[in-house]
């Protein structure tokens, strides 16, 4: 087929390929005319320089789940007393903002705290305002029966997999109770508690 130019700037007759290489050049290729559906391939080589920012809920078919995407640590060093049944923040709290509704948050925490004799402690963990684990009655506490009555320093540590199914920013606190309203003491000596946040990808 003969190739023919008209009089409208009209090329007819070229064949695919009919160009020799190196005519078209990137100043000949109109600024933002070429679609997603023209690349077929790009090479991991021309990926170089600063990329742009990406969110990792915008990647998708990754291999493998159970990946820590984010880890989210708050301490609390305040010493306070704690004197009731009911459920009271501690001042031990942390905020996380998942970055799928499929992760989930692995919650871990510590508790530091004084007792005396027969005195005991229940913790709770609070998604927002939402109640997400209590400790059952005071089976899962830690209680001293001293025979000085003197009081017992005691350390330990609590862990929870919550599903929030969100990617708004959550807060997750700690609630403590006491042992039949007996007054306790938490962070006392310039100890400290922690609560430690992980999201994991499904």
């Amino acid at each position: 087929m003969a190739i023919v130019i008209n009089g409208s700037g009209t090329v007819t007759g070229l064949a695919v390929g009919g160009l020799p290489d190196g005519t078209v050049d990137s100043g000949t290729i109109a600024t933002g005319t070429i679609v997603n559906a023209d690349i077929n391939d790009l090479a991991a080589s021309k990926l170089t320089g600063a990329l742009p920012a990406i969110s990792g809920a915008s990647l998708t078919n990754l291999p493998g789940g159970g990946k820590v995407l984010q880890v989210v640590i708050g301490v609390d060093s305040t010493a306070s007393t704690i004197a009731t049944t009911t459920y009271t923040d501690t001042g031990l709290s942390a905020a996380i903002t998942p970055s799928s509704t499929s992760s989930k948050i692995l919650c871990q925490w510590t508790s530091q705290v004084h007792l005396g004799k027969d005195e005991g402690m229940g913790v709770q963990l609070v998604r927002d305002s939402t109640n997400i684990y209590t400790s059952e009655g005071f089976r899962e506490i830690f209680t001293y029966s001293s025979a000085t009555g003197q009081q017992e320093e005691s350390r330990s540590s609590w862990i929870h997999l919550d599903s929030p199914a969100t990617t708004s920013a959550i807060t997750y606190k700690i609630q403590v109770t006491s042992k039949g309203s007996k007054s306790i003491s938490l962070n006392n000596n310039g100890n400290e508690t922690q609560l430690l946040l992980m999201e994991i990808g499904a």
